[in-house]
């Protein structure tokens, strides 16, 4: 709901909503009383439709409380009915991360977003910014003799993920690109002649899906991120190993979503210097 709402609806809006309320309960006003501590005929008084007198912020949450559901319900704030277990079951929960590609879930989050810009701090490269090689090199020793079935479906995935009306910005620790590009940490081991085709890529697709494609390089010795997607307004998913943490309450995504723009606005390189920065780290790998 938006807008003002007149004092003499809004309390004929808590009159129906307490009614339903005790109908879906099967609770009498007797009972009702006895919850949440008052006579009987002050109940009576709250299902009358004799006035515009809302009941205290008190009674409001007792009645909240005894009821299920949320005061913001009763007060006609919200159209949303989930009793306050299930809006709290939504706002936070805990997915399994299995150690893959684009899973399902993380593909239906996408397809969920579809629209919404989408910001994104990856636990290493983004996957959907790898070669083929890059994704077998990376993820074989995991799946198996399903590496080629489940890299094939994920590039299918990755192709509508790339298609979609979403915009993409993603931040990486400058670290991350650097050890890649030389081929150190995590990347050791990986051939100079898949680390070059992955970096043409990484310039190939930085430039020409620029500007729907954003990516940006932050100094990890003066910012700190866990890896998080946040897809627009609906839902953030923190990475956590084995699972993510999924948040779907405005707050929470608001606070993750200026975190991540947070990152952007300090960014040691920007989406344009991106190319250069990369072709300069490049050579002086040699």
């Amino acid at each position: 709901m938006s807008g003002k709402i007149d004092k003499r609806d809004r309390a004929e809006t808590f009159r129906h909503r307490l009614q339903e309320a005790m109908a879906d309960r099967g609770m009498s006003q007797s009972a009702l009383a006895r919850r949440i501590g008052v006579d009987r005929s002050t109940v009576s008084q709250l299902l009358r439709g004799d006035g515009a007198r809302l009941p205290n912020a008190q009674v409001v949450g007792e009645c909240a409380a005894a009821l299920g559901y949320s005061a913001d319900w009763f007060l006609g704030l919200t159209d949303r009915r989930e009793t306050t277990a299930e809006i709290l079951a939504s706002s936070l929960s805990l997915t399994k991360a299995p150690r893959a590609l684009v899973d399902e879930q993380i593909f239906n989050w996408h397809q969920e977003a579809a629209g919404y810009k989408i910001r994104h701090v990856p636990a290493a490269l983004p996957d959907v910014l790898k070669t083929r090689d890059m994704l077998e090199w990376e993820y074989a020793p995991h799946l198996g003799r399903s590496a080629e079935q489940a890299i094939g479906a994920s590039e299918d995935r990755m192709a509508w993920m790339r298609q979609a009306r979403s915009d993409y910005e993603i931040a990486l620790p400058l670290c991350e690109v650097h050890s890649f590009l030389r081929g150190e940490g995590y990347y050791t081991g990986l051939s100079r002649e898949l680390r070059q085709a992955q970096y043409e890529l990484l310039l190939d697709v930085s430039a020409q899906f620029y500007p729907a494609l954003r990516i940006y390089l932050f100094d990890a010795r003066r910012l700190y991120s866990a890896p998080v997607t946040i897809f627009g307004p609906l839902l953030a998913a923190v990475y956590i190993g084995q699972s993510y943490m999924v948040f779907r309450d405005t707050e929470r995504v608001q606070a993750l979503t200026r975190h991540f723009d947070h990152l952007v606005r300090e960014a040691s390189i920007t989406a344009r210097q991106l190319p250069d920065h990369l072709r300069k780290i490049w050579r002086e790998a040699g």
